[in-house]
This record gives C-alpha cells, sequence and structure tokens, in this order.
C-alpha cells in the first residue's frame, strides 16, 4: 500500500486553471512516449515541435497500428520532405476510418498546436479509446458507462464526467480497488485528501499495474475544471490494464479449466488402461488355471488304465475344483463383471468430457477396447462351460471307480466269509481232526482281516463321496462286518466246544451226569467267555460244588493251576488274542485244568490217601466215625453193618469206629 501524503486542496482554485493546450500537450506527450518506449528509443521532449517533420508520427502510427507504413523521409531537410511524412501518416489515419477535418499536413509542419493535439487526440480516440465499446454508445459514453459500474459500490464516488468527478483522486482509487483490493484499503483513505489520494492511485497504478502518470496531481486536483481529454486518456489506461488482467484471468480460468479436464482425463485414461489390462490378466489367469486342469483330467484318464489311479486324492481334488467354480460363479465372476462393466462406464465418461470440451477422442490400445474385453469375456464363458461339464464327469467317473472298487473287494470278502461258513459245517470222523479243522478255519478266517479293513477303507471313501446307493453291488460294509464278526465268535466257540469235549472224553473216570454238572458251572462261571476263570470265578465254581478251602489252600490250589493252565497254552503256541489265553495279564484256571482237578477230586481211586480224606470229610473233621455219619454220608444199612464189624473201636467205645487204624490194615 502506499501511504497518503500529500497537501489538501485548497479552498479555492488557482487564480487560472491552467491552459488546457498545456495540460493536454503534456498528457499526450507522455502518452506518446509510453507508447513509442515499447519498441523504440526515440523520446518526445516537445510534442508540438517533435511531430512537425513526421518521421516520429509514423513511428507512432506504426507501434499502435502495428502496421508498417512504408517507405518515408527519415532525414527529411526540406519542407516537401515533412509535408510528404505527414501526408503519409494523416493517410494512414483516415484508412482507419478517422476523420481529420480541417487537418493538413501543413498545419502540422508549421505546428500548429490547436490542430497538432487535434490530430493527438483523435490517433488516441481511434487507436485507444475507441476500442471501448458498449452497445448504443460512443467511445466516450462507453468508457464513462464502465468507470460508473466499476465505482458504483462506493458512496463516496459519482462518476459523471471526466473532468470534476476525479477531483478527489476516490474515483482512480475506487477503480484500483474494485479491481485489484489487495493493492490499497480504501475505507482508510482520507476522502478529504485530494491531493493524497490521486497521488496514491497515480503511484499505484504505475508501480503495481503498469500505467504511466499521463497526468500531474495538480492538473487533476487544482483546476476548476480538468481537461476531459487528458483525463479520458489516462481512465483509458485504467480500462486495458484491467481488461487485459480480466482477459489474462479469463484465459487463465480457461487454461486452468481445460488443464483440470486434461489431468483428469489422462488419470482416468490411466486407470482405464492399468484396470482393462488387469481385467483381461485376470480372465487369462482363470482361463490358463480351467485349461490346466481339464488337460491333467486327460491325462488322469490314461492313467487310471493302469489300475494305479489315486482315485480318492483325485476325487477330493475333483470336488474342491467344483466348490471352487461354484465360489468363482457366486463371487469372483460378479465382481470382474461389475469391472467390465465399470470400465465401459468410465470409458464412456472419458469420451463424453473430450466431446464436450471439443478434444479429440480417446482411442485405446486395440488389445484394451471394450470389444477386446468382450472377446475375452465371450471365450471365458465357453470355457466355463466346457469346464463344469469336465468337472462334473471327471465326479461322476471317480464315484463310479469308487463303487467299483468296493464292490469288488465286498464280494471277494463275502465269498471267502462264504467258504469258510461252509468248510465249517463239514463233519469230521474223530473229534480230533473236527478240532484241528475247526483251527485251521479260524485262522484262515482271522487272515481275512486286512482285506476287512481295505473293504472299511473303500466304504468310508463311497461314503465321503456321498455314494448312498452302489448300483453294483447290494453288499453293505455293516453287513459284511457282522457276518465276519459272526463267524469269528462262532469258530472261536466251536474251539472252545471242541476243546472242552476233548477233555471230557479223556475224563472217563467220572460219570456223564458229572462231568455235564462240572460243564455247566464252569460255563455259568466263565464271564469272559474265553473259557477260562479267575480266582473269584474259581472259587465260586467249586463252592457252588460243595468244595470248600481255606485261604491259604485255595491260594495254592489256585496258583498251582493257573501255572498248569499258562504252561498248556504255551505248549500249545496260541496267541494271547486266539482262541486260548495265555493269561500273561492275568492268571486264570483254563477248562482242561478245571476238569483234572475235578476229576482228581470226584474219581475214586482207592488209594489210603483218597479213602482217609473221605472218612475226614463223612465224620466231619472227627477222629472216629459214627455209624449215623456213614448212614449220613449215603452208605446203606449192609455196607454200614460190614464196615462196623470189620473197623477197630475208637478208644474201646463200640459205637466209635476207628477209620486211620483200619486204613492201616488193609493197605499195608
Amino acid at each position: 500500500m502506499f501511504l497518503q501524503n500529500s497537501s489538501r486542496r485548497p479552498q479555492s482554485f488557482l487564480e487560472e486553471d491552467r491552459n488546457w493546450a498545456q495540460v493536454q500537450a503534456k498528457t499526450f506527450t507522455k502518452w506518446a512516449n509510453n507508447q513509442l518506449g515499447k519498441e523504440s528509443n526515440l523520446f518526445i521532449q516537445d510534442i508540438l515541435h517533435d511531430l512537425s517533420d513526421g518521421t516520429i508520427l509514423i513511428k507512432l502510427l506504426e507501434i499502435i497500428g502495428k502496421e508498417s507504413l512504408g517507405r518515408h523521409n527519415i532525414k527529411p531537410g526540406m519542407r516537401i520532405q515533412k509535408v510528404e511524412n505527414i501526408n503519409k501518416a494523416l493517410e494512414f489515419i483516415k484508412e482507419r476510418g478517422v476523420g481529420l477535418t480541417n487537418i493538413g499536413a501543413e498545419d502540422i509542419v508549421d505546428v500548429n498546436p490547436k490542430l497538432t493535439l487535434g490530430l493527438i487526440w483523435m490517433i488516441i480516440l481511434r487507436f485507444t479509446i475507441s476500442e471501448i465499446r458498449e452497445e448504443g454508445l460512443t467511445a466516450k459514453d462507453a468508457l464513462l458507462a464502465w468507470c460508473q459500474r466499476k465505482t458504483a459500490s462506493y458512496e463516496e464516488v459519482r462518476v459523471v464526467d471526466f473532468s470534476s468527478s476525479w477531483q478527489d483522486g476516490l474515483a482512480f482509487c475506487a477503480l484500483i480497488h474494485k479491481h485489484r483490493p489487495d493493492l490499497l484499503d480504501y475505507n482508510k483513505l482520507n476522502k478529504n485528501d485530494f491531493a493524497g489520494n490521486t497521488n496514491l492511485a497515480f503511484n499505484i497504478a504505475e508501480s503495481e499495474l503498469g500505467i504511466p502518470k499521463l497526468l500531474d496531481v495538480e492538473d487533476v486536483c487544482f483546476v476548476k475544471n480538468p481537461d476531459s481529454k487528458s483525463i479520458m486518456t489516462y481512465v483509458a489506461q485504467y480500462f486495458h490494464a484491467f481488461s487485459s488482467q480480466s482477459k489474462t484471468d479469463t484465459a487463465g480460468r480457461r487454461l486452468r479449466k481445460l488443464t483440470d479436464l486434461l489431468q483428469s482425463v489422462y488419470g482416468m485414461k490411466n486407470n482405464y488402461e492399468q484396470r482393462s489390462r488387469k481385467l483381461i490378466s485376470d480372465i487369462k489367469s482363470i482361463q490358463k488355471n480351467w485349461e490346466s486342469s481339464i488337460t491333467n483330467w486327460s491325462s488322469l484318464q490314461k492313467y487310471s488304465k493302469n489300475e494305479t489311479f489315486p482315485t480318492v486324492n483325485n476325487y477330493q481334488d475333483a470336488q474342491n475344483d467344483l466348490k471352487s467354480l461354484n465360489h468363482f460363479k457366486l463371487k469372483e465372476k460378479r465382481l470382474l463383471m461389475m469391472e467390465k462393466l465399470e470400465l465401459n462406464n468410465l470409458l464412456s465418461d472419458i469420451q463424453t468430457r473430450l466431446t464436450t470440451f471439443q478434444l479429440a477422442p480417446y482411442n485405446p490400445q486395440p488389445d484394451i477396447l471394450p470389444s477386446s474385453i468382450d472377446k475375452h469375456w465371450e471365450q471365458l464363458g465357453i470355457l466355463e462351460i466346457n469346464y463344469r461339464k469336465e468337472l462334473l464327469e471327471k465326479v461322476k467317473n471317480f464315484k463310479k471307480t469308487l463303487a467299483l472298487e468296493f464292490a469288488n473287494e465286498a464280494t471277494q470278502l463275502h465269498e471267502e466269509i462264504t467258504q469258510i461258513e461252509t468248510n465249517a459245517a463239514v463233519q469230521m470222523k474223530t473229534l480230533a481232526d473236527q478240532l484241528y479243522s475247526t483251527k485251521v478255519l479260524y485262522e484262515q478266517h482271522l487272515s481275512l482281516e486286512a482285506l476287512l479293513s481295505s473293504v472299511e477303507i473303500k466304504h468310508k471313501n463311497c461314503l465321503a463321496a456321498e455314494i448312498e446307493e452302489n448300483e453294483y453291488t447290494s453288499l453293505t460294509f455293516d453287513e459284511l462286518l457282522f457276518d465276519y464278526e459272526l463267524i469269528e465268535s462262532t469258530l472261536n466257540k466251536k474251539v472252545k466246544q471242541l476243546e472242552n469235549q476233548m477233555v471230557l472224553r479223556n475224563s472217563n473216570a467220572l460219570s456223564v451226569a458229572q462231568l455235564e454238572e462240572f460243564e455247566s458251572v464252569f460255563k455259568s462261571f466263565d464271564r469272559s467267555k474265553e473259557n477260562s476263570l479267575s480266582d473269584a470265578e474259581f472259587r465260586a465254581a467249586l463252592e457252588t460244588l460243595d468244595l470248600t478251602y481255606s485261604e491259604d489252600e485255595f491260594s495254592e490250589l489256585f496258583g498251582y493251576l493257573s501255572s498248569q493252565s499258562y504252561e498248556q497254552n504255551e505248549s500249545r503256541g496260541f496267541d494271547a488274542n486266539g482262541i486260548e489265553n495265555e493269561l500273561q495279564n492275568e492268571m486264570k484256571v483254563s477248562f482242561e485244568s478245571y476238569i483234572r482237578f475235578l476229576v482228581a477230586v470226584f474219581e475214586d481211586q482207592n488209594n489210603p490217601s483218597q479213602v482217609y480224606d473221605s472218612f475226614v470229610t463223612a465224620s466231619n473233621g472227627k477222629p472216629f466215625i459214627t455209624t449215623n455219619d456213614l448212614q449220613y454220608a449215603g452208605l446203606s444199612s449192609d455196607q454200614v453193618d460190614c464196615l462196623e464189624k470189620l473197623m477197630p473201636k475208637f478208644d474201646n467205645d463200640k459205637n466209635k469206629l476207628d477209620y486211620a487204624k483200619y486204613i492201616d490194615d488193609i493197605f499195608h
């Protein structure tokens, strides 16, 4: 901002206003020098005399008219040469539509002040002020109207002419503030400081706007009627300066708008190109994966002929591929479709913007044109259909293979079990042959366990493949497992029964009724069905048979018999999980040891020990026996009478018989 530093206008004007000719001459001189300085080194000291030879006038016209006037007298020494130069200048002015009534070349050569200044004013009016136009108005009125519009919002300013309306300097300041409010603070102006305001405006206009000081402050503020032509000439510079600024602003705005558009379109183009190529790349990647899968499937079909086709794993792969395809259709495909449509919209937006600004349309590379993208998309759709068909066919074939694998092994297992069942029904001539044959069949049956496990795996594979009904067999794994376990249990029981029969057959010292009773008791307490008795089971069986022992006696007896059972199984070489329990983890009494013990207990051996034990038992542990004891033990009257006659008396008591002495007498 420029400081307001000037004296106030005096209360009365100068005694005589400056001569208008002097003011105009000074103003026009400054104006002419400003124009000449743009393209030459010429300088006017006295506009009236310096224009008289025509050389400077011609140069001035060439500069402001932007056209050469042709050959002329550069150094006119004679009057005629000066007149020729002036005439050439006047002719140029007339050609521009300026009427020069009463102005001749001689008037300029002879330095007629009024006509010379009139000529300069006509030039200024034609080349500076006449450019200011408004419909129905002269150049002067148009310039005045412009000033009035620009200063209308300033209360202290009232522009009605190009004379007294400018004396307070506020109109100049208002024009500057209207267009460049950054250059001065209008509200801080001293409205009564005419010279200060005017000087401030002149200084700012010159330094900031490039408007030369065509006027002096005193020529505006200190005269009664400032020269209107001089002020018009000066104010016109404001118009051109601000008009140029407006044009620059408009041009800048247009360029900014165009640049913004070009930047936006450039970004949109890059966006379209990058996204288009990525979309095509994604489509090609999906196509490549599908085509590779189809190729691998064809290879696997050939590979499967070697009967080493990894069906299960590849079935899972096929299922996973099918799930992936369905997932693709639900999500990824939709995203790709959205991207494809968005790219079409983006390209359309680009073309619309370019068309709006009458710019050349955008021509993408052929490989990313919408038609190219559509072609890739169409190919993807065709491949998707074929890929799905291949996957469904693949799954169907895998299911068929899995079903056949189960059917083949299930049939084989069923036939093996049926054959063992048939052979088990065959009766041998001897019990020993029957036992041997049954054991062989049992071992054969156990050897089918591996096949059973394989069938179970095939069964689980079918379940995983959701094969509910197998069209290649009516057999099910549950049925085969039931048959397998049933035959195993049946053969196991049969072996035990045959072994028990062998034991019973060798125990001919006992009656059939006794053996059947012993066997029945054994089975009732063999809760584990392992054909052996634990210590608790063995004790209970003995008590059922009326055989009781003390803890020590039973422990010794059980330890002895269980050891025998273990040795018997060891000698046979049976597996611990086979038809005989080896009693490695828990000592038990086998059926054979059980029967042998009972035979030893109940068989009539007629040895001193057995007879002695019988008398002890019958006498209820007494050292003697009575006739009542014998009768209670089941002896007949004749048998009691016989023993009463043969046996010595105990302590000479006729009612007490000494069985110990009697045994010694008869066995020694």
